[in-house]
């Protein structure tokens, strides 16, 4: 009797690991994604990574225009290991193939930024349309080129003379707030039974040791991998 993949592959993996992988795909979301724009500071891109992860966010799409994505492993916590990251080649028409391929996936670009028309984020409406947070790189924030192709603006309450939060700080209080709106609506937010099941199994292979050897060992026994 032949059996999937996944149901072989928990048997090399504790019950109570079994357990943490389906309670954190119950918990995780495609209808926000988190999408960086040039951010060039390892620890930054680190912290909000980390963050997006705690949230439940499972996308994250990186824009390198000018400056290279990097890590500090100290900081990320091995939180890239479970989200499903995007890097867009650098090229001059980057951001232009980012909102385009986000917008045919559904998805409404929110930037964060003090733009005339921004609406604060304690205000920001959650609705069946999804969303790609866009946050921008330290300094200059959000390109005027993003800004362009944005359907909405949202801006962070502040009450200090200091101009701007910093931009790991910008995502944790932007994703609490999203985050928790979207949960309390009435949106269906949760995966689709086939993207649950396709992560699961990848999460799986990053879970079990020697995992190449096993998964030979099951094609041997039952042919093909299914």
């Amino acid at each position: 009797m032949s059996i999937t993949l996944a149901s072989y592959l928990e048997e090399f993996i504790t019950e109570n690991r079994r357990t943490l992988l389906k309670r954190v795909l119950n918990n995780r979301t495609r209808h926000i994604a988190l999408v960086l724009e040039d951010i060039h500071h390892s620890q930054n891109a680190s912290a909000i990574l980390r963050t997006a992860e705690c949230f439940g966010i499972q996308d994250v799409h990186i824009i390198e225009k000018q400056n290279k994505f990097e890590v500090n492993p100290m900081v990320v916590k091995g939180a890239t290991k479970w989200l499903t990251i995007k890097k867009y080649k650098r090229s001059e028409t980057i951001t232009v193939e980012a909102v385009k391929s986000l917008k045919q996936n559904g998805y409404r670009i929110v930037a964060t930024s003090p733009h005339t028309n921004s609406c604060s984020l304690t205000d920001y409406k959650i609705s069946s349309e999804k969303i790609a947070l866009v946050l921008g790189a330290e300094k200059r924030g959000v390109s005027q080129e993003m800004m362009d192709m944005a359907d909405d603006f949202i801006t962070i309450p502040m009450y200090g003379f200091t101009e701007s939060y910093n931009v790991s700080v910008s995502a944790a209080m932007c994703l609490q707030n999203l985050v928790g709106k979207l949960r309390e609506s009435d949106v269906s937010w949760s995966l689709q039974e086939s993207e649950r099941e396709a992560l699961y199994l990848e999460w799986l292979r990053k879970s079990v040791r020697s995992v190449s050897d096993i998964e030979k060992a099951y094609d041997m026994r039952y042919g093909a991998i299914q």
